[in-house]
Formats: structure tokens, C-alpha cells, sequence
């Protein structure tokens, strides 16, 4: 409906356009009759005989260069949704977010999948691609379109929907890339392009300005993510519409500054204002997927809140350029570092943070056990500190993904779960059972291709926890909790003698 709609959109713009040249020129013809017969059929003039331009363009506003290097590293990314009665909603993705990002989620194709549409980057040469986690997120298939036009089934190498991105990787060599560019050093009224795929026409470049940093516009948080979510996009004017998430934001060089993500808009089309999440966030989210498997979030240990000026009256604060600690977590960094509740803190490592998002955004980039020196206000008094990060369990530790093995317990078969299929069924971990029918899981009714996600009260990541939690049963019945690939969730009792 919307292909209709855009093209009987420039149908009738042709039309009105044309009713206009022909109304002017019949108000002329009468003063002119005899020199638009001479002109009515002029030379035909070959390229070579063509006036070149002349117009001299003032330096830094020429945008050949940045789209000659981004284009060839943008892609087009198409996913595949199946409808499973267990989804909350018709489409994969939360009306709310819709409303935003677009990109065609919710379409469904004549007696087929649900399908939906977007960007991403190409940074590294063997495959490695960024986009959005919206658009991938729950997807049964992931298809990448080159800008050179070959096509490659995608794999889902990780996700932060804190700060919705995601890693995908294809099978190919000496692509070409976009390297990071410096998102700190952007400025208000800097010129930046937009690269994407918008509507599905293919490798379209738009230009704008950055016309505010540190935007907050409350898309990420959701009952999973809770106060866990990221949020201090670039804003821009540079056009955006349904498709372009996932795509780059460069500056005039043609570095990655952002990851173009999300729109203003009630429509769900462009409507002058567009978010990027910043590279300097991208680049972290990139590195800890690669390196751990899961995003390394360093948390200061505080609940803070934004001072505006009835705010800081009430608290008798002497500057609204800041952030106020409302709580300290116990055993945390900020009270290990003796961060008080009252206290505003107004730079990290150096970089002033005049609101909570460019607060969470300098955390953002560093993982648990690093250390961050931070100035606060107490009294109205400046004070210097050094806070240690730690992470949600308040540990230093790094969390690394184990990469399970299969194991092999009472006949059957357990393998690990893929990224892209926990992604897919929203699931964290689990083990997937085979030769169900050689095995002493045959009686429960369960099917090959089934997923343990619980055993009784415990959750089972990894194949090697059904064997751990099983064994240690001495009698009666258990009951197994999980889900099969389709999104069927199925409970299955199974005693032990």
C-alpha cells in the first residue's frame, strides 16, 4: 500500500507540475509566438559540446568525496519474521518503537512471512556488518544486499538492545569499509551524510546538519532493558526515512561518526529531525561483541537525576549544569569512591557532562574494573575522585560467553542454542535435545529440535546444565520448561527413580 501511495505521489506531482509549465507557457505565447517556434526545436547537443559547471563550491561544503567512500561499504538488510500465536503483538517489533523506526516491520507479504527492512555498515573486511537490533530483532532469516548487488545470508554474531545494535557477519573476503570517525569531535552545525537504503531504493545519500548531541528521546527503554538503556543520540536534519535504519551517519570525510536509528515523526516518515547513535558508543558495543560475546556494561552504582531550575531551587543547588546523585547503590563504585547522595558531578575523565545522557554515554564506553576520574560539586564545593566500575552483580569481573559444547546424557543428544535463535524466541541460553526417540526423554512427548530453558526452578544455559541439574534429582517428578524453534512454548514432567 505504501509503494502505491508513494508512486500515485509522484503521479500526480507530475501532473500539477506539467498543468503549471503548460499554464505559463500559454500565458507567454501570445508576446513570444515567434521566438518559441524558432526554439521549439533547438540542436541536439552531444556531451562533449556540454557547459561544464563553473559554480565554485566553498571549501568543506563538497559531499562527493564522503559519499564515494561510504556508499560502496552500506548494505541493504531484508529479515524474515514468522507469526507464532506466543508473539505479544502481530509484528516483531513494539508499536511504540514503530512509531519511530519504521522500516517496514509488520508488512506481510501475500501468504507469506512478515518481512521488514533496513541499513547496515560494512566495518570490516571478511564480514562484518552493524546495524540496529530493531531491525533484526526476533528475525528467522537475515539476508544482506551488497551495493555491488550480491546477496548472502547473514548470521547474528550479537546484540545490545540497550543501545540497539547489532552484529551480523556473511561469508566473504576484501569487502570494502567504513573506518570509525571521532563522534566526540562533531559539532553543533557540522555537516554530516546520511547513507541507507530508505523505501528500498538502494544506496541513497542525504545531507544535513548536526543540530543537537546528547538527545534523549526515551525510544530504548523497555520492561527488559529497564533503567539499563543508552540513550545520548546525534540529531540531525539530514533526511531519514523507513529503511535507513542500521545505515551510517559520516562526516565529510566519509568516516562513521553514527549509526542512523531512529526518526521523529507521527507519520513514520521523515519529518525533519533524525537520531544516530554516536560512534563512540558503536565502536565499544562492536569490540565487546567480538572480543567477550555479550556487551561489558560498567555501571558508576547511582541513580541520578536531571537538574532544571525549579529542581535546583528545591535542593538549593548553585549550577544547573550537572548531574545529581539521587541514590548511592551500596557496595558499589561511586560509594566505594565516596560519592554521596546531594552530589553533582559535572565532568568524567576530563569531559563535561552537563545532563544525565552525556553522563551515561562517558560510562558507556568503559567496562567493569575500569577506573574513571570524576569532579562533583558538594557544598558548592569542587571535589576530584576516582570511581572503580562494576558491573550489574557489582564485580569487576568480565563476563565471557562459554562457547558450550554438545553432550550426550540418557540417549539423547543436547547442542547449544544459536545467537540468532535465543535473538529469535527472546531466550538467554538453553540446550536443544535430538534423538528424542533414542533416549529416556521419549515418554515425556518431546520432539527433537526442542529447547530446555528450565528445570524445575533452574535455568539451563548451556548443554551441560540438563546433565548438572538431572543428576542431582533422587526421585519424583521434575518438570522441563522450554520452547521449540517455531516459538511453541511446552512443559514436559519426567521423573527420576
Amino acid at each position: 500500500m505504501k509503494t502505491k501511495q508513494f508512486i500515485v505521489g509522484l503521479t500526480l506531482s507530475a501532473i500539477l507540475g506539467g498543468g503549471v509549465a503548460v499554464g505559463s507557457y500559454k500565458l507567454l505565447e501570445d508576446e513570444a509566438t515567434t521566438n518559441v517556434k524558432e526554439e521549439q526545436y533547438p540542436t541536439v547537443r552531444y556531451t562533449s559540446n556540454m557547459r561544464s559547471s563553473e559554480v565554485a563550491v566553498p571549501e568543506g561544503l563538497n559531499f562527493i568525496k564522503a559519499a564515494q567512500v561510504s556508499t560502496p561499504a552500506v548494505v541493504h538488510v531484508m529479515t524474515e519474521y514468522s507469526v507464532r500465536s506466543s508473539d505479544r503483538y502481530s509484528s516483531p517489533m513494539d508499536p511504540f518503537l514503530r512509531e519511530f523506526f519504521g522500516d517496514g516491520f509488520g508488512e506481510r507479504a501475500p501468504r507469506g512471512p512478515q518481512i521488514g527492512s533496513g541499513s547496515g555498515v560494512i566495518i570490516a573486511s571478511n564480514g562484518y556488518i552493524i546495524t540496529n537490533n530493531h531491525v533484526i530483532d526476533k528475525a528467522d532469516k537475515i539476508e544482506v544486499v551488497l551495493d555491488d548487488k550480491r546477496k548472502f545470508e547473514a548470521t547474528l554474531v550479537g546484540t545490545d538492545p540497550t543501545t540497539d545494535i547489532a552484529l551480523l557477519k556473511i561469508n566473504s573476503e576484501k569487502l570494502p569499509t567504513i573506518r570509525y570517525g571521532n563522534s566526540d569531535e562533531l559539532q553543533v552545525g557540522e555537516w554530516v551524510l546520511a547513507v541507507g537504503n530508505p523505501m528500498n531504493l538502494t544506496s541513497t545519500v542525504t545531507a544535513g546538519i548536526v543540530s543537537a548531541k546528547g538527545r534523549n528521546i526515551n525510544i530504548l527503554r523497555t520492561s527488559q532493558n529497564k533503567d539499563m538503556s543508552i540513550e545520548s543520540f546525534i540529531q540531525t536534519d539530514a533526511a531519514v526515512n523507513p529503511g535507513n535504519s542500521g545505515g551510517a551517519l559520516v562526516n565529510l570525510n566519509g568516516d562513521l561518526v553514527g549509526i542512523n536509528t531512529a526518526i521523529a515523526s507521527q507519520t513514520g516518515s521523515f519529518a525533519g529531525y533524525s537520531f544516530a547513535v554516536p560512534s563512540s558508543i558503536v565502536s565499544k558495543v562492536v569490540d565487546d561483541l567480538l572480543k567477550y560475546g555479550e556487551v561489558q556494561r560498567a555501571l558508576l552504582g547511582a541513580q541520578i537525576q536531571e537538574i532544571d531550575a525549579a529542581f535546583a531551587k528545591e535542593k538549593d543547588l548553585k549550577t544547573l549544569n550537572g548531574v545529581y546523585i539521587a541514590r548511592v547503590e551500596e557496595n558499589s563504585g561511586a560509594m566505594d569512591a565516596g560519592l554521596k547522595e546531594g552530589d553533582v558531578i559535572t565532568s568524567v575523565n576530563g569531559i563535561t557532562v552537563a545532563k544525565s545522557s552525556q553522563l551515561l554515554e562517558q560510562i558507556a564506553r568503559y567496562r567493569p574494573g575500569d577506573k574513571v576520574k570524576v569532579a562533583y560539586l558538594r557544598d558548592g564545593k569542587e571535589r576530584n575522585t576516582t570511581v572503580t566500575l562494576k558491573n550489574v552483580n557489582y564485580s569487576t569481573e568480565l563476563v565471557k560467553r562459554s562457547n558450550a559444547e554438545p553432550i550426550k546424557f540418557d540417549g539423547a543428544t543436547f547442542v547449544p542454542v544459536s545467537k540468532q535463535e535465543m535473538n529469535k524466541l527472546g531466550i538467554d541460553g538453553g540446550a536443544k535435545i535430538n534423538n528424542v526417540q533414542s533416549s529416556k526423554f521419549r515418554d515425556t512427548g518431546m520432539k527433537d529440535g526442542f529447547i530446555i530453558t528450565r528445570i524445575d526452578k533452574y535455568p539451563v544455559n548451556q548443554p551441560s546444565d540438563v546433565e548438572k541439574y538431572l543428576k542431582n534429582i533422587d526421585g519424583g517428578v521434575v518438570y522441563i520448561e522450554g520452547v521449540y524453534p517455531d516459538g511453541l512454548k511446552a512443559y514436559y514432567p519426567i521423573g527420576k527413580g
